[in-house]
């Protein structure tokens, strides 16, 4: 156990019991745990393998490359279409979790085999996603825009494309491009301050 992430264990929260329940199994498998991203990491020779989280429906275990594990229980899930490596196991109830738990010792297992076997999950580049075509016509429209987009991490300009193509209207698409520009210019992500 590492001590800097017990807070996570220790604040109150509808999915504590939860929490500690599957700590305890993750611990047993003999990954290091860490604190990332706010909540319980665990790593194979840092190599990120597994974590805790919790919504307000679930609490979940998110496997960093689920989508390589063969998933033979059919329980991994897809948090969104965009979401290209990772997979979720979750948990309404700390039944569930004891009820699986020989189940998720297996897949943390595997998921430890995929890191000792060096296997990537190939991604998807930042051309294959489609592009919004109000964003399009921005760039077409404004060489100063294209030159500040392009110049963005292919990561800052996947993460443009997916929050301006998430909403359903083009005039919220069009408004959610003019308040990233300021953004754009400063070569920052949409979610960055």
């Amino acid at each position: 156990m590492n001590p800097k992430v017990d807070f996570f264990f220790e604040k109150p929260s509808q999915w504590q019991e939860a929490y500690r329940q599957l700590r305890k199994i993750v611990l047993n498998t003999g990954l290091n745990e860490e604190l990332k991203w706010g909540v319980p990491c665990y790593t194979f020779q840092g190599s990120n393998v597994v974590l805790i989280h919790g919504f307000k429906e679930y609490c979940a275990l998110l496997f960093h490359k689920g989508v390589l594990l063969k998933d033979t229980e059919g329980i991994l899930i897809q948090q969104t279409k965009n979401v290209q490596s990772a997979r979720q196991i979750r948990f309404t109830t700390i039944d569930e979790i004891r009820d699986l738990e020989a189940t998720l010792k297996a897949y943390i297992h595997e998921a430890i085999e995929v890191e000792k076997a060096g296997l990537e999950v190939k991604m998807k580049k930042t051309s294959e996603f489609d592009m919004p075509e109000e964003l399009q016509a921005r760039l077409d429209a404004d060489a100063d825009f294209k030159a500040a987009f392009e110049a963005l991490t292919p990561g800052r300009q996947r993460g443009y494309m997916l929050y301006i193509s998430q909403a359903k209207q083009s005039k919220t698409r069009v408004s959610r491009i003019e308040k990233s520009t300021p953004k754009i210019f400063e070569g920052k992500g949409y979610n960055e301050m």
